[in-house]
């Protein structure tokens, strides 16, 4: 299947731009969309939540797909940190993800990285990794933890 193509030009668009349309596809449940903010490259990688490591944009698809049938997700992203350089970016970002459940909305706080390079067909997502933890009164650390793990 084709892919959307974000932007034609390898200078427009952002990685912000490209970051809120991945969020967008999460809300929507729009697997085409999602799959189009990643580059077309073999060794794309995420990881969910107490997940292993996905490699590649067909194991990205399916895990999104089989998320996606269980129902869409609200996500609220905050507390961006951003790092960018001329071809690449890094966003650390926490996310508020609600889900409906049985029993009503649950909710959780992750923190996530979404690591982004220029590509010919402009800033695509290259990593995405979340892990819980996160707590709506985290705050962005600005001295040298005591201890680094």
């Amino acid at each position: 299947m084709p892919r959307t193509k974000l932007s034609a030009s390898p200078l427009g668009g952002s990685p912000d731009e490209t970051e809120s349309l991945f969020y967008e596809a999460l809300q929507r449940g729009d697997i085409d969309l999602l799959m189009s903010c990643w580059a077309e490259e073999d060794d794309i990688v995420c990881v969910h939540p107490g997940g292993g490591r996905l490699v590649g944009a067909p194991a990205i698809r399916a895990a999104f797909d089989a998320m996606f049938t269980q129902g869409t997700l609200r996500i609220t992203i905050s507390q961006i940190h951003r790092i960018q350089s001329v071809s690449s970016a890094v966003h650390n970002v926490t996310e508020r993800v609600e889900v409906m459940l049985p029993d009503g909305v649950h909710s959780a706080y992750l923190l996530a990285t979404n690591v982004y390079h220029r590509t010919p067909e402009g800033w695509r997502l290259v990593a995405h990794h979340a892990s819980a933890g996160a707590s709506p009164t985290d705050t962005l650390a600005t001295e040298a933890p005591s201890m680094l793990h």
